[in-house]
């Protein structure tokens, strides 16, 4: 299918052939009819592309302070090749997208196959939607009417904040698409309404809609208009529809509100404030969130899960509704607001128009008629003919998923490793081909049977959301093929065992599949020399493991149970992976504590302290807190032994102290053993293993860290 998107580090639009998204549980996936542009979202990120780094530096003071902080702690290479990879993610545009549902998720109720439906899908021909974020068309809304959804209730939202009144006076400033259509509504809502743009064609299109239009040239004109607009009181409300980096607006509806009104953003300015001009009057100022409540909130968009209609009327789904209804009873008018249209194999030329020309108002991209169903060739794009090469034995590579680390760290290290890289399948088919092309695949794909049912594969590398590890694994495993799975292994004991009952029935006399989880950091340069210092000493030894993981955010989804299993084992996991390796003995014991959140919450704990005790006699003491500070390194590991202390730093700097001519090892970057771990589980399926973790002390080192997160989830855990 096609799909438009923007690259980021140039700034250039183009239309990219790319797999049909797969369905999800609790989405639609919907064939795209029409979709809109949205003039101010969709120029800015465009003119940010094509800016300099100084530019994209100005505008992101928040986002340099982050990039320095990591240059302090992980080195000047590492904060560059982040930067980069952050410029090099396509990014796909829109989300005003009217379609027809071609098929339903399970969990999915009050659609079928065959509505008529508006979601914030992409500009793309087929688009997968969580179903709360999708509103059936009426059959009185035709396409060129219901592709202005979405932007009618971004406006709605931002006048349920202004909460008007009936004959209040209400100044719109910016007179783009939002600011047009909320001049309607406005109307629609029986108040007097002043509309101020710099844009001739535009104030005299907010006349046409019944609003008294003011040029925005001559901020003192624009004021007295105001004054005397509000018969001399003041304006009641203000809400600010344009998309600019200058303050003036926020100064300007200060100045011309009466005490005690009101202003809501909608789209993007400066916020440099008067105190002056608030205080006196007692303004208040609020902006506003896309659609409406459950925007951005991961259990309503993703999870499916609806705000009860007697706490909160207007969600973002049910604005989607009430726009509909506008639309239907033609009290919204958008038919003159189309002044362009393309074809979506033209999209390019769509977005010269959007940056070259300020007379564009609607563009509506529109897509080919299709009765066709969905079928398997849909779902994958074939990047390459060439045959991949190789002995029977050698690696030949099926990947799932390439979020963050897989598309940034673990594929490239394939890559460099000389794997065959035959098929990547993720959910999203534009990051598969993104990732695809980039690496060599031979593949892209969003169907995992498809992946399953190539029978050269015969190694899968799994970066996925940890619910899917353990399955995908066992999977693997049962179909004889080789195993990399990015840490966590398995969320559960029952679900472990599931791994290791695959693994034990393919393994005979010790020969079986190879299995490794990405235990990294054991088989960093660093971490290996620590092991080669200490391997000659006699007696126990204490070993400490700091890190300073930093917080995320409650509804992500590393921190759900159900699908990250939390931080301690989505995270955690490494440094008990690694005190294993360092002391070179079974763990027998385990116990934990947390920090007591003061806020409560059913998820996993963030900040804990867990003590291991080994086999030898050895002590560990992992201290995973996320109470800290960016700026600080983020991992500290500290050896204790006979006299002799090992200290590593952030793995970069290892130093001993008491240790005979064992001088400070650096490295010109931060090491934490990506690399090498890839590169030894390549080797080892090319000479037939063993795997350079055993499968036993995966095993072990999984179950202790199921173990101990369970133990944290209880309230008797923490203190």
């Amino acid at each position: 299918m096609q799909q438009v998107v923007l690259n980021l580090g140039s700034g250039a639009t183009t239309v990219l052939e790319v797999p049909a998204p797969a369905l999800q549980d609790g989405h639609l996936l919907i064939r795209t009819r029409q979709t809109l542009i949205s003039i101010g979202t969709e120029r800015m990120l465009v003119d940010f592309g094509r800016s300099s780094m100084l530019e994209r530096a100005r505008q992101q003071p928040d986002k340099v302070k982050m990039v320095l902080d990591k240059v302090r702690t992980d080195g000047l290479v590492a904060a560059i090749e982040a930067v980069r990879s952050k410029l090099d993610q396509p990014l796909a545009l829109g989300y005003c997208n009217v379609g027809t549902v071609a098929e339903i998720g399970s969990g999915v109720a009050g659609f079928r196959v065959g509505d008529r439906v508006v979601s914030n899908g992409n500009h793309a021909e087929l688009v997968s939607v969580p179903k709360n974020l999708c509103a059936r068309v009426p059959d009185d809304v035709d396409d060129d009417a219901a592709v202005f959804t979405l932007l009618g209730a971004i406006g709605l939202q931002g006048l349920r904040l202004a909460q008007p009144a009936v004959g209040e006076t209400i100044v719109v400033t910016g007179l783009g698409l939002i600011g047009l259509l909320t001049v309607q509504l406005l109307r629609a809502h029986g108040c007097r309404v002043m509309g101020v743009d710099y844009d001739p064609q535009r104030l005299e299109m907010a006349r046409t809609f019944g609003a008294y239009a003011v040029s925005a040239a001559v901020e003192e004109d624009v004021l007295a208009q105001a004054l005397d607009f509000s018969r001399g009181r003041g304006v009641d409300a203000v809400i600010i529809t344009a998309s600019t980096s200058s303050s003036q607006p926020i100064s300007q509806g200060a100045k011309m509100c009466r005490r005690r009104g009101r202003i809501v953003l909608v789209g993007v300015t400066g916020l440099e404030l008067s105190r002056q001009d608030f205080y006196e009057k007692e303004i208040t100022f609020q902006v506003s969130c896309s659609y409406g409540p459950g925007r951005y909130d991961a259990n309503y968009e993703q999870r499916g899960q609806d705000y009860p209609l007697g706490f909160v009327r207007w969600t973002a789904q049910r604005n989607f509704e009430a726009v509909l209804d506008l639309l239907a009873s033609n009290a919204l008018n958008v038919r003159q607001l189309i002044t362009h249209r393309f074809p979506i194999q033209q999209a390019a030329e769509a977005y010269s128009t959007v940056t070259q020309g300020r007379s564009a108002m609607g563009i509506v991209l529109q897509y080919p008629e299709t009765t066709t169903g969905l079928t398997s060739n849909s779902q994958i794009t074939v990047l390459s003919a060439e045959k991949l090469l190789g002995a029977p034995v050698s690696p030949i590579v099926g990947c799932v998923g390439a979020g963050n680390y897989g598309g940034r760290v673990l594929i490239p290290a394939l890559a460099s490793a000389g794997a065959a890289l035959h098929t990547l399948v993720t959910t999203n088919g534009l990051r598969a081909v993104h990732v695809g092309k980039k690496f060599g695949f031979k593949k892209a794909s969003t169907d995992l049977a498809d992946l399953f049912s190539q029978k050269e594969i015969n190694t899968l590398v799994i970066s996925t959301r940890h619910d899917s590890h353990a399955r995908l694994a066992t999977e693997a495993i049962r179909s004889g093929r080789h195993v990399y799975v990015e840490k966590p292994l398995a969320l559960s004991v029952d679900q472990l065992s599931e791994v290791e009952a695959a693994y034990s029935a393919r393994t005979t006399h010790g020969t079986g599949p190879i299995i490794l989880v990405g235990f990294n950091r054991r088989f960093s340069p660093h971490a290996q020399r620590m092991r080669e210092i200490i391997r000659n000493t006699k007696g126990p030894m204490a070993v400490s493991l700091l890190m300073n993981a930093g917080q995320v955010p409650r509804d992500h989804w590393t921190r759900n149970p159900e699908e990250g299993g939390g931080r301690i084992l989505g995270e955690a996991c490494h440094l008990i992976d690694l005190a294993r390796f360092l002391v070179g003995a079974p763990i027998v014991e385990a116990n934990a504590t947390s920090l007591k959140e003061r806020s409560g919450g059913t998820d996993s704990p963030e900040t804990a302290q867990i003590s291991l005790k080994f086999e030898d006699g050895s002590i560990g003491s992992i201290q995973y807190f996320a109470n800290g500070h960016r700026s600080f390194p983020k991992e500290r590991i500290e050896v204790f032994i006979a006299g002799r202390v090992l200290q590593l730093d952030n793995f970069r700097v290892l130093k001993g102290y008491g240790c005979p001519n064992s001088r400070t090892f650096r490295t010109w970057r931060q090491d934490k053993g990506h690399l090498a771990c890839v590169q030894a589980f390549m080797d080892a399926v090319r000479s037939g293993g063993p795997s350079p973790i055993p499968a036993q002390e995966i095993f072990e080192v999984s179950r202790v860290a199921i173990e101990v997160a369970e133990r944290l989830c209880k309230p008797k855990s923490c203190i």
